[in-house]
């Protein structure tokens, strides 16, 4: 089945992928495949841009699941949110604003669901990111949902009755593996489903989330973040203070109540604001960082 949508506000595909990469090509189209919300099977979305519209293909998904399948599409970009708003943001403090142009408007990426982010960082606990993308491709080709795109197939990460089934699996710690199947429970119960996570108050998501074995306030704001996909959020962590001082050429590393008062003109869009400025700073040589490894913590 095919979609299509034009974005609102500014949108650019490639730049997208260029800053956040993961997802193979099929010609001048990304393929993303993963679990479709809902559980009932996996989809492989194929999209690419031309001119102002969006354009999706959906493989593997039932008819029931393929208009779903696309919202999640949409949303792992963040075009299921009107951005028409966010270049008013750049007007209002010209630092936003110049980052807008020097990235081309770039939207927050997220995981393809809360349940895909929850099980990343449950996987990637005290492992490398390259380590942690290696475990997740090995386990979406041995335990996952294997979809035909073009003759060739693509595998999206197992959905939660699926991980369910997995008692061990090489690499992945025992501890690890029940960790995974409370997440996969979760989901089931509707714990990690995306709109029930907007929806809530931020603290409230934060608390319930910690309700999971091996979810800490770390990963718990990474999948209320990274997952859910809030827009008017801030996150409290080491990197977008140090971009805050140098963006803003502070003497000090602003503390939390001066992050936050700065945010207040990147309303209601804080955190394509901060999404930003973590891309900024990531780019920039690790003396300025100021800080080893803090770069790679905020990936």
């Amino acid at each position: 089945m095919s979609f299509e949508v034009v974005p609102q506000g500014r949108f650019d595909l490639e730049t997208q992928v260029a800053h956040f990469v993961g997802w193979p090509r099929r010609g001048d189209s990304i393929v993303m495949a993963f679990p479709v919300e809902g559980w009932r099977g996996s989809a492989a979305v194929l999209l690419r841009q031309q001119g102002d519209q969006i354009h999706g293909e959906i493989h593997g998904a039932s008819q029931a699941d393929a208009q779903a399948a696309w919202r999640q599409a949409l949303a792992t970009l963040s075009l299921d949110v009107d951005g028409r708003g966010f270049a008013d943001v750049g007007r209002r403090d010209p630092v936003i604003g110049r980052l807008q142009v020097e990235y081309q408007n770039l939207r927050p990426v997220l995981f393809h669901s809360p349940y895909e982010a929850a099980c990343s960082f449950l996987i990637g606990h005290r492992i490398t990111i390259q380590q942690t993308r290696r475990l997740r491709q090995k386990m979406a080709e041995e335990a996952g949902g294997a979809i035909m795109v073009d003759g060739a197939k693509v595998f999206a990460f197992p959905n939660p009755r699926a991980l369910l089934r997995i008692e061990s699996f090489p690499g992945v710690a025992r501890a690890k593996v029940e960790r995974l199947h409370a997440a996969a429970r979760a989901a089931l119960d509707g714990l990690l489903d995306r709109r029930r996570l907007r929806a809530l108050p931020e603290a409230d998501a934060l608390e319930q989330l910690q309700t999971l074995p091996g979810i800490g306030p770390f990963f718990a704001q990474g999948i209320l973040m990274r997952g859910a996909g809030l827009v008017d959020a801030v996150t409290d962590d080491d990197l977008t203070p140090r971009a805050i001082q140098l963006l803003y050429e502070l003497r000090e590393r602003p503390d939390r109540a001066a992050v936050l008062d700065i945010a207040e003109r990147w309303r209601p869009f804080r955190m394509w604001a901060i999404v930003l400025l973590n891309v900024w700073v990531r780019n920039q040589p690790a003396d300025v960082v100021g800080r080893r490894g803090v770069r790679n913590r905020a990936k």
